[in-house]
Formats: structure tokens, C-alpha cells, sequence
């Protein structure tokens, strides 16, 4: 991130002053997607990349957004204003954010923000998440409310389900906003149990593809999914007494499937319950160093999003099946909601560059789009950070 030029922006746009900075990461699910909402354990971990901020409390009521990533005029609206306007785009998840920190009697008044994204906003690297929690540190700092980080986790959450509508569950927010470095986190989406384990990957790497595919079926598609897991319940519920998916073992589910009369609403639910069981597998085999064993399971979980929860599409297929036949590969599955975004691949290290040309030139070759690859580091969560030092670097607070 090049805080020099940030910071001249943020200068140009709010005039100078002392400024205050914070990051939050951007997360990458290894495994177990779509299972949040479904009250299942995911095991996702959050990056060293993601969003900085810059922010300056003001005297007056206004809130002042940029972003370094969308040039134009700063999003300016009052606190006695906050409704979600589709004017505003990537700003109503900072409005939202807001507007729960009033819901919650706290009282504001208006700041100026800068944000700026080292990926893009379209990857599925769950930037949504990534600027709520970055904008409820900053006001959780500035105004003293002594919210927790799991409160704020909440808060976020509740952010992007009910202003900006979309129905998302838990596992985002909190992989942003409780990442610890080096390891990822076996989260119970139920309960909010977490357990942080440790992601020693020897001499591989996590490499992100992002496929560059529009992904304007993403929302609609998950409040679909997200209902039709609704409806397997309900189904379900006619013999048994569950709340959710994540109630029924395998087995529980092959001796009930029966009650599930339609046939795409039962693939949804065989998707879910194999799924939650995958990452508890997965732990199993990081914890042995299994590292082939964890691949595999990253295969079964691709292949299960394609063909029973079908979220998945010809982008993210291509890249998947270009990184599976490339040398050093161990696994390779879509992360995120689906329908374009990205992809994570386990690679060999002394594979990785290889990997990276092969794929990209045959990715773009297939879909005409270009691939962008990261080599991902495992990073911390949402929090502010301290002066910039001498190398122009602000440095984590701890």
C-alpha cells in the first residue's frame, strides 16, 4: 500500500490535519462454504491483504467516504439521514455500520474516511465484510464505545443484512474481524465457538485466483440458496424436529432424504451436511500434516459446490480444472459465495510461479478474461494501527 499517495488523497479531499489509520483483512474460506447461515462449522482463515483506511473525526454531523479504489467525490450524508440508496454503492455498507452504532445509543458525530483495497472489490474476498468491520473499529475507537470484537463482528453482520439487504451469516465478519496470524479458525456459525489452528502448509502456499468474471448473480443467488435450505428444513421437519441443516449427520440425512420431495432442494441439503463434516475432516488432516488428504478434501468441496449446490459457473470451473492439472497442485475449490470470484489452490512452492503463468495464460485463453493471482499470507484481524514509522509504514497496534 503506498500510504504516501494515500495520504496526499486523503489530504486533497479533507484538507490536512491529524489522521488515525486502520486495517481489516479480507478472509479466504478453505473450506465449508455455504454453511454459515446453516448453522454449520467453517474453517476459514484472514489475510494479510485487505483494506486500510484513513479517518478524522469532524465537529458536525457529516460523514465524509471515499475510496482510492472508486475515484470521484466523497459519499457525504448526514447522521440524521442514514438510508440506503443505491446511489451510494460500496458506501452503504459504511452507512449501515453507522446506523447500528445509532441503533445502539451511541452517540456520533461525523467523520472523514479514505479507504483504499489491495484486492479487488469484485474478487469474493469478502470486501463487503472487509469495510464493515474496518468502518465499526474506526467508530468503536473514536467515540469510546467499549464494544468487543465479537460485538462488532455482530454489529457488522447485522450491517448487511438489514440496510444493505443481503442475507449473509456470520462467517465473513467474523473471520475479519477475529483472525489470528498464521491460523485459520474452525468456527461453529451456531454457537461462535472458535478454535484457531495452526496452518502450517511446510513448503506450500495458498495461491488466490481470481477469475475477473462479473458476478452479478451473487446476491440473488445466495438469498436462493439460502431459502431453499429453508424449505429442506421445513421438509424435513415433517417427521423430524430440527432447526437447521447442520442438526443432521450424514447418516441422520440418508435415512430422511425421503421426506425432501424436491429433488434440487434435496441436492442443497446433501451439499450442507457433507460439507460440515468435510471441515471437520480438514482439521483433522492439518493437524496430522496431511496436506494431500486436506486437497483432496478441497476437491470433494469444489465438486460438491458444481454439482449439488450449483453455485459455482464456467469461470470458476475452468480456473479450478486449469490448477488441477498443473504439477505441485494438492487441491483446488471456489471460495466465497460463487457464481465468479475467486478461487484457492494449495500448491508445492517450487510450483507456484509455473502455476501462476500456466494457469493464467490458459484461463485467459478459455474465457477471455484475464486471471489475477495472490500468493496469500495468513494475517490478523480488523484493528486500528499505529503512526506510520520511518519507512512510511503503519505499524499493527497490539
Amino acid at each position: 500500500m503506498d500510504f504516501a499517495q494515500m495520504g496526499a488523497q486523503f489530504e486533497k479531499l479533507y484538507g490536512d490535519g491529524q489522521v488515525s489509520y486502520f486495517h481489516a483483512p479480507g478472509r479466504v474460506n478453505l473450506i465449508g462454504e455455504h454453511i454459515d447461515y446453516n448453522g454449520g462449522t467453517v474453517f476459514p482463515c484472514a489475510l494479510t491483504l485487505g483494506t486500510y483506511g484513513m479517518a478524522r473525526k469532524r465537529s458536525d454531523n457529516l460523514l465524509r467516504l471515499a475510496s482510492a479504489n472508486f475515484p470521484g467525490e466523497p459519499v457525504a450524508v448526514s447522521l440524521d439521514a442514514l438510508v440506503y440508496d443505491e446511489k451510494y454503492g460500496w458506501a452503504n455498507y459504511l452507512l449501515g455500520v453507522a446506523a447500528e452504532f445509532q441503533k445502539l445509543g451511541f452517540p456520533l458525530s461525523g467523520v472523514d474516511v479514505l479507504i483504499a483495497g489491495d484486492v479487488s472489490s469484485s474478487a469474493g474476498l469478502s470486501s463487503s465484510a472487509s469495510i464493515e468491520l474496518l468502518m465499526s473499529v474506526i467508530l468503536n475507537t473514536f467515540f469510546d464505545c467499549g464494544l468487543s470484537m465479537v460485538a462488532l463482528v455482530k454489529l457488522s453482520q447485522r450491517a448487511e443484512n438489514q440496510f444493505v439487504g443481503v442475507n449473509c451469516g456470520i462467517m465473513d465478519q467474523f473471520a475479519v474481524g477475529m483472525g489470528k496470524r498464521d491460523h485459520a479458525m474452525l468456527l461453529d456459525c451456531a454457537t461462535l465457538e472458535v478454535q484457531y489452528i495452526p496452518l502450517v502448509l511446510d513448503r506450500h502456499r495458498l495461491v488466490i485466483g481470481n477469475t475477473n468474471s462479473p458476478r452479478g448473480l451473487a446476491t440473488s443467488k445466495y438469498n436462493e440458496r439460502r431459502a431453499e435450505c429453508e424449505q429442506a428444513v421445513a421438509m424435513l421437519n415433517a417427521e423430524l424436529d430440527i432447526k437447521q441443516l447442520a442438526d443432521l449427520t450424514p447418516e441422520a440425512f440418508e435415512a430422511n432424504q425421503h421426506l425432501i420431495t424436491d429433488e434440487t432442494i434435496r441436492r442443497r441439503a446433501e451439499h450442507v451436511v457433507y460439507e460440515i463434516q468435510r471441515t471437520k475432516a480438514a482439521v483433522e488432516q492439518l493437524l496430522d500434516g496431511n496436506l494431500e488428504a486436506f486437497g483432496a478434501l478441497m476437491n470433494d468441496s469444489h465438486d460438491s459446490l458444481a454439482n449439488l449446490y450449483e453455485v459455482t459457473g464456467f469461470a470458476l470451473d475452468t480456473m479450478v480444472a486449469l490448477a488441477r492439472e498443473q504439477k505441485g497442485v494438492l487441491g483446488a475449490r471456489m471460495t466465497g459465495a460463487g457464481f465468479g470470484g475467486c478461487t484457492v489452490s494449495l500448491v508445492e512452492e517450487e510450483h507456484v510461479k509455473p502455476f501462476i503463468e500456466h494457469v493464467g495464460r490458459a484461463y485467459q485463453e478459455k474465457t477471455g478474461l484475464p486471471g489475477d493471482f495472490y500468493i496469500a499470507g495468513i494475517g490478523d484481524g480488523a484493528r486500528q494501527l499505529e503512526a506510520i514509522d520511518v519507512c512510511g509504514v503503519p505499524q499493527t497496534s497490539r
